[in-house]
């Protein structure tokens, strides 16, 4: 398994592959999918945590099942750029991925996602007992949705660059 940059995951993605978002938490990780075309991320069920490896091959599993070509993950950083314990925390979930699997992950910004998605939650009106289960999952979708529309971006760039 690789890091890539999100750059270097759009050169290597075939057309029709999916991709998951992850929100590496301490109890739990939360999911989302994207559709094949990769225009929209989809939140999924959490996996709880237990401990590593049992955590690893439960994600592993879903992207066994999802046919899962690469994950975005979210990385915490605090709002003035610098990186604290929970950065370290997921630096260290990804090293250990490595021994685990060839797919690549990509590490993505995620200021604001959390405060985003319980945002979205609220304007649906879902509850508080269900917007503490399916946080996670949103803040995971808003991740991957991020990387999305980067990916996107990036398509259209290549593409005007053939173009010209």
């Amino acid at each position: 398994m690789t890091v890539l940059t999100i750059e270097e995951m759009a050169e290597i993605l075939a057309p029709g592959q999916a991709i998951a978002g992850l929100d590496l938490g301490t109890k739990t990780i939360g999911l989302s999918m994207s559709d094949l075309g990769r225009r929209f991320a989809t939140p999924r069920p959490v996996i709880r945590r237990v401990k590593f490896t049992i955590d690893a091959q439960a994600l592993l599993d879903f992207a066994t099942a999802e046919k899962v070509a690469g994950f975005i993950i979210g990385l915490p950083m605090n709002m003035d750029g610098s990186a604290g314990p929970r950065v370290q925390a997921t630096r260290a979930f990804v090293r250990n991925m490595e021994q685990k699997t060839v797919l690549p992950f990509v590490y993505w910004d995620e200021r604001l996602s959390t405060v985003a998605a319980e945002r979205t939650l609220i304007e649906m009106d879902v509850s508080r007992a269900k917007r503490a289960e399916r946080i996670d999952s949103a803040a995971a979708s808003f991740i991957l949705q991020g990387a999305l529309d980067r990916l996107s971006s990036l398509a259209r760039s290549a593409g005007d660059e053939f173009s010209a």
